[in-house]
Formats: C-alpha cells, sequence, structure tokens
C-alpha cells in the first residue's frame, strides 16, 4: 500500500495546527488546533476486508516525574515508550482518504465522543490516562488528539501514522477499547501496511532546529 498526507511530508514537521498544544513564548505552550491531518492511500491488496490507521508516538517518556517540570529537563535517555493517539477501526475497503479535520478540530475538554456518524470505531487514545488526575480535564478521550510533548524534553518526538489492511471486517474488541488493545487484535490479521512519520517539538531551542 502507498499513504501520503497533504498536511505534512514523510519525515517532515508537523503544522501546530494539527497538534493539541504549540509553543507560546510568554506561558511556554498553548492549546492548538487539534485537528486531524488529511491521509489518503492506495494500492490496497485484493482480500482487504477493512483498514486500520494507528497514530503512535513512540518517544513518550514512561517516567512523567520530570515532565514540564521548571527548572528541569527532561534527557534524552530517559525510557521511552508508546503513546497512542488514535485509533480508528473498521474504515472500509473502498474509502481512500479521511480529510483534515474530518474527525477532530479543536480541543475537547473531557474527550470527544465514541461514534463517528459513519460506522467507524475509534478507540481511546492514551490522553485518558494522561489527564485522568486532573479534575478539570479528566475523561475518555476518543479518537484523535495530537502531539503535546513536554516542553523541557530533550528528544524530538515522532509520530507514525500507520495503515493496516485486514482479512476481517471487523476486530474482536468490546465497545471500550484502548489503542493497546486495538493493535494486540491485529495480530493474524494483517494483510499489508504502510506509514508516515511526522516530528513535532515544544521545546523552543529542537522545533527551531525542525525548521531548518
Amino acid at each position: 500500500m502507498k499513504l501520503w498526507s497533504e498536511t505534512f511530508r514523510d519525515g517532515g514537521l508537523m503544522p501546530a495546527d494539527h497538534a493539541f498544544a504549540e509553543i507560546d513564548p510568554a506561558s511556554r505552550v498553548r492549546l492548538a488546533g487539534n485537528r486531524n491531518p488529511h491521509l489518503a492511500w492506495d494500492e490496497v491488496p485484493n482480500g482487504t476486508e477493512s483498514l486500520v490507521l494507528f497514530c503512535i508516538d513512540p518517544d513518550a517518556p514512561q517516567d512523567a516525574s520530570l515532565v514540564n517540570v521548571e527548572g528541569q529537563v527532561l534527557p534524552l535517555a530517559a525510557p521511552r515508550g508508546d503513546f497512542y493517539h488514535w485509533s480508528l477501526l473498521d474504515v472500509p475497503p473502498a474509502m481512500r482518504s479521511i480529510a483534515a479535520g474530518e474527525f477532530s478540530s479543536g480541543i475537547t475538554p473531557r474527550g470527544k465522543a465514541a461514534a463517528t456518524g459513519n460506522g467507524l470505531r475509534q478507540g481511546l487514545n492514551d490522553y485518558t490516562g494522561w489527564f485522568a488526575g486532573d479534575a478539570a480535564m479528566a475523561g475518555d478521550y476518543y479518537g484523535y488528539d495530537g502531539p503535546c510533548p513536554p516542553w523541557n524534553d530533550e528528544r524530538i518526538h515522532h509520530y507514525i501514522f500507520r495503515l493496516y489492511a485486514l482479512d476481517v471486517p471487523k476486530l474482536a474488541l468490546p465497545e471500550r477499547f484502548t489503542g493497546q488493545q486495538a493493535h494486540a487484535a491485529l495480530y493474524g490479521h494483517i494483510l499489508d501496511e504502510a506509514q508516515l512519520v511526522v516530528a513535532y517539538s515544544l521545546n523552543p531551542e529542537l522545533a527551531l532546529t525542525l525548521k531548518k
């Protein structure tokens, strides 16, 4: 399969309008447009019964104790793991694109609803756990919520948009599922896959290097 985007180039920089937060010189960060990017694909293999899309940040820190702490730096070598920003399931094989902002536009405190209105399913993203202790933001975060890497992180974060062609029309998952659960359910059903990688940072010094 081939996967591409009109929002960013593979290996390029995610525009701030498609992130959860952007740099603010006065307050370090502010909420951003949070619009899902445009994505399109073709060369879907014969026998495909459905498509599944993920957006994953593999550079997410596993220890939050230094995240966004004034006077502290989150080291480049700090342990990292996956943070799921989006899981979109049951995409019909005839569907070949997603418009920018089609599934997310703006920040929804306490999270967007699960329903898409077109029969597709969206999983809980990892902001559900991240905001669990925040009284103003806690809730179930379904669908796409974009990049918000720590502003004190020495590492540039990368966001992998990965599309899978499956041999089943629907994955066996409960009504409320996470991106990790959806990813695990793919086992034994993958016919093909394609991906794009885009970078983003809220560290002003790193953001300057990305723009060069």
